[in-house]
C-alpha cells in the first residue's frame, strides 16, 4: 500500500516536473515590440524576476501604450538598463500556461534588446538618433517656369511682354508654355 502510494506520488511530482519544463521551453508566440523603456526593477518575495514596462507611441503625440515585459535573465536586464532612455527594440516569447507569479507577473519573457538608431514617424521619415551619422540633406533645384499671360512686373505693375502668338510671358530662361494649355490667373 505504501509502495502503491509513494509510487503515485513519484509519478505525479514527475509529471509536474515535465508540465513546468514544457511550459517554460515552449513558446505561444515570439515577437518584437519597440519603444522606450520607462520602468525596470527586480521583484518577487522569494523567486526575484525583472519586470518592466515599455512605452510603445504609434504617432507623435498620441497616448503611450505600455507593453508590460518581464526579464529571467541578469545579463538582458543589464543591456535594458542600459539602453533606458533610448528607443529599443525588444525581442520577447510569450509563454502560456505557468500557473504561479513566481516565473514573473507576465507572460512576456523578453530575451534581447536591440537599440535602434532611428526613429521611424512616418513611412519613408526617420529622426536620426542623437549621435548617429546624419546625411547631408538634398535640396533640389527649383523649377524656373513662365508665369501666366497678362501677369504683372512686381516692381513697375507693368505688363509682362508676350511671347509671339500671345499665349505666355517671354522671360529670359523661362520654360515655354505647354501647346494647347490654358494660363492660370
Amino acid at each position: 500500500m505504501l509502495k502503491r502510494l509513494l509510487l503515485a506520488l513519484a509519478v505525479l511530482g514527475l509529471l509536474i516536473m515535465l508540465f513546468f519544463w514544457a511550459a517554460l521551453n515552449w513558446s505561444y508566440s515570439t515577437g518584437e515590440r519597440a519603444g522606450w523603456v520607462q520602468k525596470l526593477s527586480k521583484k518577487g518575495w522569494v523567486c526575484k524576476t525583472w519586470e518592466g514596462e515599455l512605452a510603445l507611441v504609434s504617432l507623435p503625440g498620441a497616448m503611450p501604450e505600455k507593453f508590460l515585459f518581464t526579464i529571467r535573465d541578469d545579463a538582458v536586464a543589464e543591456a535594458v538598463t542600459r539602453a533606458m532612455g533610448k528607443r529599443v527594440s525588444l525581442h520577447y516569447e510569450e509563454k502560456v500556461g505557468l500557473p504561479t507569479t513566481c516565473f514573473g507577473e507576465t507572460r512576456h519573457y523578453v530575451t534581447k534588446v536591440i537599440p535602434a538608431d532611428e526613429i521611424p514617424l512616418a513611412p519613408g521619415v526617420t529622426v536620426p538618433a542623437p549621435g548617429a551619422a546624419t546625411p547631408a540633406p538634398t535640396v533640389p533645384a527649383p523649377a524656373v517656369t513662365a508665369p501666366a499671360a497678362g501677369a504683372l512686373t512686381p516692381a513697375t505693375g507693368a505688363p509682362l511682354p508676350t511671347a509671339p502668338g500671345g499665349t505666355a510671358p517671354a522671360l529670359p530662361g523661362a520654360a515655354p508654355a505647354p501647346v494647347g494649355s490654358t494660363p492660370s490667373r
